[in-house]
């Protein structure tokens, strides 16, 4: 017998009214840390000792240093936000979607904001195709590894 089969007890914390708020923002949480670790690690390790004008001249050259990392740091906070997500929230596909795709949508919107004025087509264009590739990415991985 558990303390909740108890009479009087306290409801589990899966119960209460809050719990689906609660589980959202741990894994928006989550997310976060994760894209600012990799973002950081992006920014300290490919644009200081990679990424030089000549290199970033040529789409190619802006797609391998800038575009597919950025990917890759928004499929792990997706990826790291879903993981986060606990069990009875986790299955209704749209809570879940939430959790796994808004830290890196705010992201994507606060970019946008700071840079707009210094902002062309192709970086528009470009940036938001990574949103959405990062983003189905990690759902999809963290969708595959549910077992």
């Amino acid at each position: 017998m558990t303390r909740y089969d108890y009479p009087g007890a306290r409801a589990q914390r899966d119960e209460g009214r809050g719990a689906p708020v609660f589980a959202l923002v741990r894994a928006w949480a989550a997310g976060i840390v994760v894209l600012v670790s990799a973002e950081y690690l992006q920014a300290t390790v490919v644009y200081d000792h990679l990424a030089s004008d000549s290199n970033l001249e040529t789409f190619g050259g802006r797609l391998m240093l800038i575009h597919v990392p950025n990917a890759v740091c928004i499929a792990l906070a997706a990826w790291a936000a879903g993981r986060v997500h606990r069990d009875p929230f986790r299955d209704s596909w749209l809570r879940h979607f939430l959790a796994t795709c808004t830290v890196p949508v705010a992201a994507q919107g606060l970019n946008l904001s700071l840079q707009w004025q210094d902002l062309a087509a192709e970086g528009l264009l470009m940036s938001n195709a990574v949103l959405a590739v990062g983003s189905v990415t990690g759902y999809a991985v963290d969708r595959l590894q549910e077992d």
